[in-house]
């Protein structure tokens, strides 16, 4: 291989010689991909088409003793280095210009204990992955809604979907993890080991180390539950959202029910004369008995008048690839991000008037509601702040075109300004784009102290900073 000029943490060049990276590769199960091998291209592309990053090599592992090698490597020589797991991110942070990828992509193994109710999980692997291999034997672990999402990124943010209510975060559901650090010892960290460490991987993001297995408690779940979406049009949302929230206060933890406001997509069940127009959407899963689910979700369901109303008994497994056709990778994105308390009328009144100008069919607003067991965790049991009940507002921009950069990205910047007067100041880290890093200790709050000093302890060269960073008290924040 010839020598390569590799970005620096310092944000200068390093040299490397091609015979320093022959004698690498020959101990590399993986690949090591360069710009000129005929899948780069394709390895550095990611979720977010907005993300054009072009890596000066990319580690594409297949084991810890990889992830090893490649930390080292980075260390060594001081280099640019990120993290891909699924390649999920909105951020982008999965790749770097000039530096180092390690890919974990190809590490997608999912091994199940059924009679432990245990999971053992590589970080490449996908949500999808993971239910397919729980769902066989009627167990669950809580996660995202979006089956293409990556459990790597999606866990060590927190990790909140359909099942948090009723078993928690996918943090709260960790067991231990084995972890690279940045001086390239493999560790495993869990209540009993390197607590301090594994603390701060739940919620902390990718700040601390290469996870390379994630050991998780599974939960039982009847396969079957009973979910799926009520559709209304957008010119009631004011009655609607206040119906909404006044339903959910009594809602049991089995019961789930965010809300979706957008152009109508082409859905088989919609009359074709609502196509394209603004609805708001009600989606909604129970999981527990689908005849409890069918009197927990009727004061939900008798909200209004609907358009249609598809809910019914569903694969869990399925249900978790419902919203994957409006998630397609290509596409650009930008999100914004708030944790309201409560939806106050404030809240509400703000909302209708973003929808009103939404710049695209494929631009939505999104609010999920978290709470259950999750919210009945102390907020300092791990690094994820926000314990208490509340709703997520995520300003979900998504285009294709180059040319809607500034409308696309000005109108969720726009939301997020006007939502500012009624949100609490945290935020979820995974739902934060790239040019937030000056929220990063509000969204902590008053864990990020601990964390800081958990970085120094592991990682004072800031190696890994290309994520929603966390700064050594000594250390270089990322651009």
């Amino acid at each position: 291989m010839n020598d390569l000029s590799l970005a620096t943490l310092e944000k200068g060049r390093a040299v490397v010689s091609g015979a320093a990276i022959d004698a690498l590769a020959l101990g590399f199960r993986g690949a090591l991909l360069t710009p000129d091998d005929p899948a780069y291209d394709e390895t550095r592309a990611i979720w977010n088409g907005m993300i054009d990053k072009r890596p000066g090599i990319i580690f594409r592992c297949l084991g810890a003793a990889d992830v090893i090698a490649a930390v080292k490597f980075a260390r060594e020589n001081k280099l640019l280095v990120s993290i891909r797991g699924g390649g999920h991110g909105i951020a982008g942070n999965a790749v770097c210009d000039g530096g180092v990828v390690i890919d974990l992509s190809q590490m997608r193994s999912v091994r199940v204990d059924q009679q432990a109710r245990r999971a053992r999980v590589e970080p490449g692997a996908l949500l999808s992955d993971v239910d397919k291999e729980t769902a066989a034997f009627g167990l669950a672990l809580p996660t995202g809604i979006n089956s293409t999402t990556g459990i790597a990124g999606l866990t060590l943010g927190g990790g909140f979907g359909w099942l948090t209510r009723k078993f928690g975060l996918t943090i709260d559901n960790l067991l231990s993890v084995d972890v690279v650090t940045a001086d390239g010892q493999l560790l495993r960290a869990s209540q009993e080991e390197h607590a301090d460490l594994f603390w701060a991987l739940r919620g902390g993001g990718g700040n601390f180390g290469v996870v390379t297995s994630f050991e998780f408690q599974l939960n039982e779940l009847n396969p079957q539950v009973l979910a799926g979406l009520v559709v209304h049009s957008f010119d009631d949302a004011e009655n609607i959202l206040r119906d909404y929230r006044e339903a959910l206060e009594a809602a049991p933890d089995e019961l789930t029910c965010w809300v979706v406001m957008r152009h109508a997509p082409p859905l088989p069940f919609l009359p074709t004369e609502w196509h394209g127009k603004k609805i708001l959407v009600l989606a909604m899963c129970y999981a527990g008995d689908v005849e409890e689910g069918k009197k927990a979700t009727a004061r939900l369901r008798g909200i209004g008048r609907p358009i249609a109303d598809v809910v019914g008994p569903a694969p869990f497994a399925a249900w978790q690839q419902a919203f994957d056709p409006l998630l397609t990778p290509g596409a650009r994105n930008y999100w914004k991000s708030q944790d309201f308390a409560a939806l106050s009328d404030g809240a509400i009144d703000v909302l209708r008037q973003a929808v009103g100008k939404l710049p695209g069919p494929e631009c939505e607003i999104f609010i999920g509601h978290v709470g259950g067991r999750a919210g009945r965790i102390a907020q300092d049991a791990t690094a994820f702040p926000q314990r208490k009940s509340h709703f997520v507002m995520n300003v979900h921009a998504r285009w294709r075109e180059q040319s809607m950069d500034n409308p696309c990205i000005g109108w969720a910047r726009e939301l997020f300004e006007a939502t500012k007067p009624h949100a609490i100041g945290t935020a979820y880290i995974n739902f934060m784009p790239f040019d937030e890093g000056d929220r990063v200790q509000a969204a902590y709050g008053s864990n990020y102290r601990h964390l800081v000093e958990i970085k120094q302890r592991y990682d004072p060269l800031n190696l890994f900073r290309m994520n929603q960073n966390i700064t050594p008290s000594t250390g270089t924040r990322a651009a």
